[in-house]
């Protein structure tokens, strides 16, 4: 039984492709995860990109760079609803990492200004608002993270946690992703511990067994299908509907 009809669908893009960002928009997608991490954005193009997304209507997420305060920071200034942060490998780096994402007295951000303000000054009400808005998701992909999930979950500079499947399984010792029992166990550690804490947990689910997993344990964002998978899957489709046409026409 599906237990989180609110969910939200997000498609992950690896480059500036507006295109694909509009086409996920008409389909009725609420958000986009940025992979800043392994794909191809500058910051140029990210600085421009993201008020674009905005603009049509869609949540980003960005997956930033590496767990450090520039690229966390750089995003956020850019207008990012949330920022992804990979590599997190406990709970002390956490505590450190994250409260990059948040301004003092609960966090270490430094106030930029710019975009996030309007181009003019903030009150103190505005330091609140935005570290209430702006949402910091570490990534539970390293064994000792998820050990320290619990602890991870109950700072005030984590909104959730995001999880990366692939690298949680190859530093737990299991090689490649399988979806195998043992992950899933893993990620039904990390939902439980999401709810038990009252926080969004957030997974790419490529696979109809992971969508539904998602959706039976509360999961806040499902990440559908990202930008090359779904160009591929368009391509080969185009491909074998013509194989199988070819002995039609000869």
């Amino acid at each position: 039984m599906v237990s989180n009809p609110g969910h939200k669908s997000a498609v992950w893009l690896s480059g500036p492709n507006m295109a694909a960002a509009e086409i996920a928009s008409s389909i009725g997608y609420g958000a986009v995860v940025l992979d800043i991490e392994h794909g191809s954005f500058d910051l140029d193009a990210l600085e421009q990109f993201i008020p674009g997304l905005k603009g049509l209507g869609l949540e980003v997420l960005a997956k930033v760079l590496g767990p450090e305060r520039g690229p966390i920071q750089q995003a956020l200034d850019f207008g990012a609803d949330a920022v992804i942060i990979p590599h997190i490998l406990d709970a002390a780096h956490a505590g450190k990492i994250c409260a990059f994402a948040k301004f003092p007295p609960g966090g270490d951000r430094s106030f930029a200004g710019g975009r996030t303000v309007a181009y003019g000054s903030p009150d103190d009400q505005w330091f609140s608002s935005q570290d209430q808005r702006a949402r910091c998701y570490p990534m539970i992909e390293h064994a000792g993270a998820l050990r320290d999930i619990e602890q991870i979950l109950s700072f005030d500079t984590v909104d959730g946690v995001f999880v990366g499947p692939s690298d949680l399984s190859l530093r737990r010792g299991r090689g490649s992703y399988k979806r195998s029992d043992a992950d899933f166990a893993d990620l039904k550690t990390i939902a439980e511990a999401a709810k038990s804490a009252g926080k969004h947990w957030l997974l790419p689910a490529w696979s109809v067994s992971e969508k539904q997993f998602a959706l039976e344990n509360g999961a806040h964002t499902l990440v559908l299908t990202m930008e090359h998978g779904a160009i591929a899957l368009g391509f080969r489709d185009a491909w074998n509907t013509t194989e199988q046409l070819l002995p039609q026409a000869q």
